[in-house]
């Protein structure tokens, strides 16, 4: 195996326990504390969300899809990243895949057990929410980043 592939198969599986873990903790927490536990007035506090639908709650509400359609996509993506990973020789690129694939499977996971992602970091300032999220949401948006970061500074090194 590659570098770069035990390298993102290492972000993957600390990914995927971290994801799991801090869902497991806060939900004990909460279910004992209540449902909103404020952490920093007015700026960040934690809940109890349950997203049916995908990033955001996006597709969510009464007519949600069903997770395991949704499940069935985030694996078919991850699929997809692993071919990705295989066929790449770019570090940032390499360590993105493996936290998207942390995160997808984190919250594939959470769609089997629960039949909905559980999102419980809920951060605010005066009239701005951000809608709730959770580990394996931020290391998706992060390891998306980094692919983006990479494909730019990429084009940037290869333009004569």
């Amino acid at each position: 195996m590659r570098r770069i592939d035990r390298q993102a198969m290492a972000l993957l599986l600390v990914t995927l326990a971290a994801d799991q873990a801090t869902k497991e903790i806060v939900l004990r927490y909460l279910t004992k504390a209540g449902s909103i536990v404020p952490v920093i007035d007015d700026f960040f506090r934690l809940v109890m969300v349950w997203n049916r639908g995908v990033s955001f709650g996006l597709l969510g509400g009464d007519k949600a899809l069903p997770p395991w359609l949704l499940s069935s996509v985030a694996v078919a993506v991850c699929i997809g990243l692993f071919v990705w990973l295989r066929r790449t020789d770019q570090r940032l690129t390499g360590w993105g895949i493996g936290l998207v694939m942390g995160g997808a499977i984190g919250n594939v996971i959470d769609r089997a057990r629960w039949g909905a992602v559980f999102d419980f970091a809920d951060f605010h300032v005066r009239q701005w929410h951000w809608p709730a999220f959770n580990v394996a949401d931020s290391a998706i948006v992060v390891g998306v980043g980094l692919m983006l970061i990479d494909s730019l500074i990429g084009e940037r090194e290869h333009t004569p």
